[in-house]
C-alpha cells in the first residue's frame, strides 16, 4: 500500500512536505514560477493587441469626447502620433509573445523530455501559436473592437510609460519605415466605378433607396442624355401658329411648365414657351400682343451628351429644358433638369404628375407592361437576369426597343415571340409604336432561344 506523502496533520509540516515535494519533482518552484509568468504574459499580450484595436478604431465623435479629461488628453496625445504609437504596440507585444514562448519552453521542457527534437518543436509550436493567438489577439481584439472607448482609457497609462521606454527603438524604427515608403513606391491605382459598384453590393447600405441612390451617382457620369430625355413621339410642343387660346388649352391640358415650340415640324424648334410667362396676359384684350413674343431661345444639346456635363450645362445657363439633336441635327427629344435628377434620388412626382404604372401583374404571374417601360424597370419586375438578354439590350432602353432587336423586324398586332425565359405577347401596335406586351416568365428555356409565332 502507498505511504501518504503528508502523513502528519500540523499545517507547517503539510506545507514543508509540499515544498520539498516539489522540489524534488519534474516540475520545480523555479519553472512553476516559469509558467505563471507566461500566463501573465499571454494576458499582457492580449491587453496590448486589444489597445492597438481600441486606439485606432477611436471615431472623430469619440475623440471629441475624449477632450477636456486627464485619460482624454493622455489618449489624444498618443493618437497625435499614430505612427509611434503603433511603432510602440508592435515593439512591446513582440517583447511580450518572445518572452511567452522562452518561458513556456523553459517551464514545459520535462514534458516533452521524452520525444523526438522534431515532435516537441511541433508540439510546443502549435501549442503556443493557438494560446497566443486565441488569448493574446483574437479575444482581446474582439473585446477592444465593441469597446474601444473604455479600452483606450484604460490602456493610456501603460502606453503612455511604454511610448517614453521605447523611444529610441521606436524612434527608429518610424524613421526606417519613412525611408522604405521613399525607396519602394507603390503605384497608386485608380479606382473605377466598376469596383465601387462591387463594393457596394458587398456593403451594408441599410435602406433600399439608399442604395439606389448611390447606384445612380455611380453610373451618373456613364449616362447619356439620350437616355433619359423624353423621345420626340411623346413630347408635347406648340405649333408656333397656334393662337392664344390654342395655347393656353395646350398648356392647360398637358400641366407642363415649359413646351417647346416648333415651325411645321419638331425638326423646326423655333423657341421654348415658359407657361408662367403667359399668367400676365391671361384676360388680357391686347390685339397687339403675340404670344410668340414669350418665347426664349432653344438650347441644344448632341444626344451623346453625358448628363453630368449636361447637369452642370444647366446650371451655368440657368435653364431646366434641353433640345436634344441627332447627328443630322433632327430633333430626338427634350430632356429636362428633373429628368437628370431622377436618375440619382429615382422618380420625382410634383403635386400635377399623376401616377404612372407602366405595367401590372395579372392572377396567373403574368405581367402586361407598356412598350416605353424602361429595361431596368421591366427586369426588376420579373425578376431576371439582365446578362441573359445583354445580346438584345445593348442598343435599347425599353422593353419594345428590345422586341425589335430580338425580331429584327416590326412586330405584328397579337404576334407571339419567345426569347429566353419569356414569351412576349404583342397586345396592341399603335401608330408604328408597340403600345402594350404581354410577359409571361417560364424556366429551363435558354438565354439565346428564340421562336416567333
Amino acid at each position: 500500500m502507498d505511504s501518504d506523502p503528508f502523513p502528519s496533520t500540523d499545517p507547517v509540516s503539510c506545507i514543508m512536505s509540499a515544498v520539498t515535494l516539489a522540489l524534488s519533482s519534474p516540475f520545480g518552484v523555479d519553472r512553476i514560477i516559469a509558467l505563471v509568468c507566461a500566463v501573465c504574459a499571454l494576458f499582457i499580450s492580449g491587453f496590448i493587441s486589444g489597445s492597438e484595436i481600441a486606439f485606432f478604431s477611436l471615431t472623430p465623435t469619440q475623440c471629441e469626447e475624449l477632450e477636456g479629461t486627464p485619460k482624454g488628453d493622455g489618449v489624444l496625445a498618443l493618437l497625435r502620433k499614430p505612427e509611434r504609437l503603433l511603432a510602440t504596440i508592435l515593439i512591446a507585444n513582440n517583447l511580450v509573445n518572445v518572452t511567452i514562448v522562452v518561458l513556456c519552453n523553459f517551464a514545459l521542457g520535462p514534458i516533452f523530455a521524452g520525444m523526438s527534437a522534431v515532435w516537441s518543436f511541433i508540439l510546443q509550436t502549435v501549442l503556443l501559436t493557438f494560446l497566443i493567438l486565441l488569448f493574446g489577439e483574437i479575444l482581446p481584439k474582439l473585446y477592444a473592437n465593441s469597446n474601444n472607448l473604455g479600452w483606450a482609457k484604460m490602456a493610456e497609462g501603460g502606453l503612455t510609460f511604454c511610448s517614453k521606454i521605447f523611444y529610441p527603438l521606436s524612434s527608429l524604427l518610424v524613421r526606417s519605415s519613412v525611408i522604405v515608403n521613399k525607396v519602394v513606391t507603390k503605384k497608386q491605382e485608380e479606382i473605377t466605378a466598376d469596383d465601387l459598384s462591387q463594393a457596394l453590393e458587398i456593403a451594408n447600405v441599410g435602406a433600399a433607396e439608399n442604395k439606389d441612390m448611390l447606384e445612380g451617382i455611380l453610373k451618373f457620369g456613364d449616362t447619356t442624355a439620350s437616355e433619359v430625355m423624353t423621345p420626340r413621339v411623346d413630347v408635347t410642343g406648340l405649333d408656333i401658329d397656334l393662337t392664344f387660346d390654342e395655347v393656353m388649352k395646350v398648356v392647360i391640358d398637358s400641366g407642363f411648365a415649359r413646351l417647346p415650340v416648333f415651325e411645321n415640324s419638331m425638326d423646326n424648334i423655333q423657341g421654348v414657351l415658359y407657361s408662367r410667362d403667359l399668367l400676365p396676359h391671361i384676360g388680357m384684350d391686347d390685339p397687339t400682343f403675340k404670344w410668340q413674343s414669350l418665347m426664349r431661345e432653344p438650347y441644344y444639346v448632341p444626344e451623346s451628351r453625358m448628363i453630368d456635363d449636361l447637369l452642370e450645362d444647366f446650371r451655368t445657363r440657368r435653364v431646366h429644358l434641353a433640345i436634344v439633336i441627332d447627328e443630322f441635327g433632327g430633333t430626338q427629344g427634350i430632356v429636362t433638369l428633373e429628368d437628370v435628377l431622377e436618375e440619382i434620388v429615382g422618380d420625382i412626382n410634383d403635386e400635377y404628375d399623376e401616377e404612372e404604372q407602366t405595367y401590372r401583374r395579372l392572377p396567373d404571374n403574368t405581367f402586361v407592361f407598356d412598350g416605353k417601360t424602361l429595361l431596368n424597370d421591366f427586369f426588376r419586375a420579373t425578376e431576371l437576369d439582365e446578362e441573359d438578354y445583354a445580346a438584345v439590350t445593348e442598343d435599347c432602353e425599353t422593353l419594345a426597343g428590345m422586341l425589335l432587336a430580338i425580331k429584327g423586324d416590326f412586330p405584328k398586332d397579337k404576334e407571339s415571340i419567345v426569347y429566353g425565359r419569356c414569351r412576349f405577347l404583342v397586345l396592341s401596335v399603335t401608330q408604328h409604336r408597340i403600345a402594350s406586351i404581354r410577359v409571361k416568365v417560364m424556366p429551363g428555356v435558354q438565354p439565346d432561344e428564340t421562336k416567333t409565332v
